[in-house]
């Protein structure tokens, strides 16, 4: 299996990788404080802070990340529960990182028009309607739902024992 992902990371090191929301923000809560991410409520029943190290040593191996509007705006929202000077921290990162990102539009009545909306929505289907980058997700049903559509994808839940 490590083979298999092996190759999918070097098929799509120049491409980029996207990350999903819950991907994106476990990303952001480390960054603020790694131990934030087993006490911050959307978080801490999804990951530890080791899947944030697995993540931050992943991350440099790709020449960018890949995101959509969608996607930061689903991030902002969350984060918009975290607290205090947690809160204040979160967004100033994320304020820096967004510029980083390779940030993909797509018109939202064009996403509609998918069989992908009708199943996850607006953000998933975004990410379903760009097909040219490795997908890292946690959510089981969407990564089969990629890969049914031969949309290259990583299930962050089979990865993290590579790093354990």
């Amino acid at each position: 299996m490590k083979d298999y992902y092996d190759t999918l990371f070097h098929k799509h090191r120049q491409s980029g990788i996207f990350l999903d929301t819950n991907i994106l923000l476990l990303y952001f809560v480390g960054i603020v404080d790694e131990s934030l991410v087993s006490r911050f409520k959307r978080t801490t029943n999804r990951f530890c802070v080791e899947d944030y190290h697995l993540l931050c040593n992943l991350l440099p191996y790709f020449s960018k990340i890949v995101t959509t509007p969608h996607i930061l705006t689903e991030v902002s929202n969350l984060a918009g529960q975290l607290s205090g000077q947690f809160k204040e921290e979160f967004f100033s990162s994320f304020a820096a990182g967004i510029s980083l990102f390779d940030e993909h539009y797509t018109c939202s009545a064009d996403i509609a028009e998918t069989p992908a909306f009708v199943k996850f929505g607006l953000t998933d289907a975004g990410i379903a309607y760009i097909k040219t980058h490795l997908v890292l997700t946690e959510d089981a049903s969407l990564a089969w739902y990629l890969q049914s559509q031969e949309i290259d994808v990583i299930n962050f839940n089979h990865i993290r024992t590579f790093n354990w």
